[in-house]
């Protein structure tokens, strides 16, 4: 019998490489955190979709459910990161539909960029409350569940979805760079306090990836030279993205992959 059908069956589930984790993802609505949630829960996770948009997280985990290769099932759940109290009723139910959590990815973020004497501050501080507090408070709610399950001798990943905007220079994107920077550093110095004690924490920093990120910034001048960017170099996926953050948190558990700069090879 002949198949044009190349995929893989994996008979043992148990042999897929996120087989018993659970994971969290937020800005799961799109982007790379929804290529994210597919990719883990294809490796065998069963994964909380945590994003604003209910009916794009509805529409993704009834696909996960429906798909012959969705492994540990998705749950979706409307949350606005910016909400503390939000994110700690999320991990609550998070905690009581999949059970306890040893994998979070912290993705939700936005990019407004703008000339730094005409911006519109509103958008520096939904920048900040994003990328900053939104991520700070996805892994404080989760950080009991981590510590203890690497207590327990598994593997505990928290996940920080940075930008090579932390190390590199572009005109108008200061404030951007600045919380991307304040998640690279915020990432170290967790590693020295958590790293201690079993958790891996990891920052993943993507370059130019085709999604909707920064589509919505006010700045015209600013979405057209992202266009043009974009256009000009050929980006990358958020599948490739995902693809690395999979990489890493499959590693064993010994190992950390601390630090990935994933960018286009176009963009060096």
């Amino acid at each position: 019998m002949t198949t044009t059908d190349t995929k893989p069956i994996i008979r043992d589930r148990a042999a897929l490489p996120l087989a018993g984790r659970v994971a969290v993802v937020t800005g799961a609505t799109s982007g790379i955190g929804a290529a994210t949630a597919r990719r883990l829960a294809a490796d065998g996770a069963a994964v909380a979709l945590l994003g604003r948009r209910a009916d794009r997280l509805g529409a993704l985990a009834a696909e996960l459910h429906e798909d012959v290769d969705a492994r540990a099932g998705a749950i979706a759940l409307a949350t606005d990161v910016t909400d503390a109290a939000a994110v700690e009723r999320a991990a609550r139910q998070v905690g009581a539909e999949l059970g306890r959590v040893d994998l979070v990815v912290a993705n939700a973020g936005a990019m407004l960029a703008a000339p730094f004497e005409a911006a519109d501050t509103a958008e520096w501080d939904r920048m900040i409350e994003l990328n900053v507090r939104g991520l700070l408070r996805t892994g404080r709610a989760f950080a009991g569940d981590l510590l203890a399950a690497a207590a327990d001798g598994g593997p505990a990943d928290l996940v920080h979805v940075g930008s090579v905007g932390s190390h590199l220079v572009f005109p108008t994107y200061a404030v951007y760079g600045a919380t991307k920077a304040a998640v690279a550093h915020l990432t170290r110095n967790l590693r020295a306090e958590l790293g201690p004690r079993g958790v891996r924490v990891k920052n993943v920093e993507p370059g130019l990836v085709a999604t909707e990120l920064g589509d919505d910034m006010s700045d015209a001048a600013g979405r057209e030279v992202l266009d043009r960017m974009r256009r000009e170099i050929p980006s990358l996926a958020p599948g490739d993205i995902a693809d690395a953050i999979a990489f890493a948190v499959a590693a064993p558990p010994r190992v950390n992959v601390a630090e990935l700069i994933v960018v286009p090879t176009a963009q060096g």
